[in-house]
């Protein structure tokens, strides 16, 4: 389990070869050192945290669990960034593909979590992944509730 992000992170990395993420060990532990004890994880991708493509040196993993979607990067010195969002303050969803590159845009109750430098071939799965995930998250929230 404790390399499970990585791989995945890495398995999206190679798929889709044009998306910008470098140190992707680094940020999977950032992941997996806040992952609950029973919190399993549906899928993995990477990309750069930020609006602009130029914006190279920010890259993230992106964990969906069963929980709560988690953005993680580690810093280069010390010290981490973890950006976590639940079910309850998700939003939207965005895609924008450009030219070369694409992002997608979680828009939250208190922010827009923007991960951009996605290969424009991994927007359509990494929508449907979110979108899905989103749909059967919320859904089983609402069943719990009634």
């Amino acid at each position: 389990m404790k390399n499970k992000v990585y791989n995945l992170a890495l398995r999206f990395r190679r798929k889709y070869f044009g998306t910008v993420a470098f140190r992707l060990k680094s940020h999977s532990e950032v992941i997996n050192k806040h992952l609950n004890p029973d919190e399993k994880i549906f899928y993995v991708f990477c990309g750069q945290k930020g609006f602009s493509n130029r914006e190279i040196f920010s890259s993230c993993v992106v964990a969906l669990t069963n929980e709560r979607i988690m953005i993680a990067t580690k810093r280069v010195v010390f010290g981490y960034f973890l950006t976590s969002v639940t079910p309850d303050l998700f939003n939207d969803l965005k895609v924008d593909s450009g030219m070369l590159f694409g992002k997608v845009i979680i828009d939250t109750a208190k922010e827009k979590v923007i991960i951009s430098n996605l290969s424009k071939k991994s927007l359509r799965e990494v929508e449907t992944a979110i979108s899905t995930y989103m749909n059967r998250v919320k859904n089983n929230k609402n069943k719990q509730v009634e």
